[in-house]
């Protein structure tokens, strides 16, 4: 189903000459196997996404989006493997005006990659190429980023279970105050704090999502127990600032910043401008 040579499992080497990559999906529900796609569609270039708007998502599925564009665009472009978002009205249309001036790969996942959709990227001039399954196993994480001295270290604990648009939003704000380390609830402690079925995701997954956030600096997963889990942790990297949301402002944490002479921040719990307000009990059910 490829055009061109076979695809590689290896990136490019560093230092050579990166196509652009186009990817094309609907995006709807965003899940760790979609953003593993694009950590690995992003090895090979800078990644344009071609969103789905919610219309055409109707008429391909015959069913409305679960989320509405808006929220899925603000997710994707908050990945550090997505270089740009844009509309796209038909997916077995697409205007050569949308598309990077210089021609490169059209990636696929196992979900998406079809003939009808290889046709369209080499009408288009496009290689077309389709990552296999076995290339997007595991949950490697991408490498932190580079820590400013000049700012202060912030950190922020959690579970994190089901990433959603409104962490990403408390991400994004307290990424304002500083280099931003996640610590990620660990499963043992997780399960005991909110009991049986939770996480609903391993504490790899978890952490690999978080990590993939452009607005978090660096991320790890918790050592002890109890609401004060990241102690160990937090002793570590000697932060200058714990910031929690309100739903977060409880388990002795403002006493134990007190105590560790720790600036304490507490968030309002709002959505991105024209998003709805989002938690992972709503989104998982329970």
């Amino acid at each position: 189903m490829t055009t061109g040579p076979p695809f590689s499992p290896m990136p490019p080497e560093a230092g050579t000459d990166l196509r652009p990559v186009l990817v094309s999906g609907d995006f709807d529900d965003l899940r760790s196997s979609d953003v593993r796609f694009l950590q690995e569609a992003s090895r090979y270039g800078p990644v344009t996404v071609l969103l789905w708007t919610d219309e055409a998502i109707q008429q391909h599925t015959a069913r409305p989006p679960k989320f509405a564009f808006a929220e899925r665009r603000y997710l994707l472009q908050a990945l550090r493997f997505v270089h740009q978002v844009l509309p796209l009205p038909r997916p077995d249309r697409i205007d050569p005006e949308l598309l990077p001036p210089r021609l490169g790969l059209w990636i696929d996942s196992p979900r998406y990659a079809s003939p009808v959709r290889e046709r369209l990227a080499r009408q288009l001039g496009w290689v077309y190429q389709a990552i296999p399954e076995s290339q997007l196993q595991g949950f490697p994480l991408p490498d932190p980023l580079p820590d400013d001295p000049a700012r202060k270290t912030v950190v922020v604990t959690g579970c994190y279970d089901w990433l959603h648009s409104g962490h990403v939003r408390f991400f994004e704000e307290v990424s304002a105050l500083g280099n931003l380390y996640v610590v990620i609830g660990n499963d043992a402690n997780v399960r005991a704090l909110k009991g049986p079925g939770h996480p609903l995701q391993s504490q790899d997954e978890r952490r690999f999502m978080v990590a993939s956030i452009r607005y978090v600096t660096q991320t790890m997963v918790s050592s002890g127990q109890g609401w004060l889990d990241a102690d160990p942790e937090i002793r570590r990297l000697r932060p200058h600032v714990y910031a929690v949301n309100e739903d977060g402002d409880k388990g002795g944490k403002r006493e134990y910043c007190l105590q560790m002479g720790i600036e304490y921040v507490v968030l309002k719990r709002t959505p991105a401008p024209g998003l709805p307000p989002r938690s992972s009990t709503q989104l998982r059910g329970f």
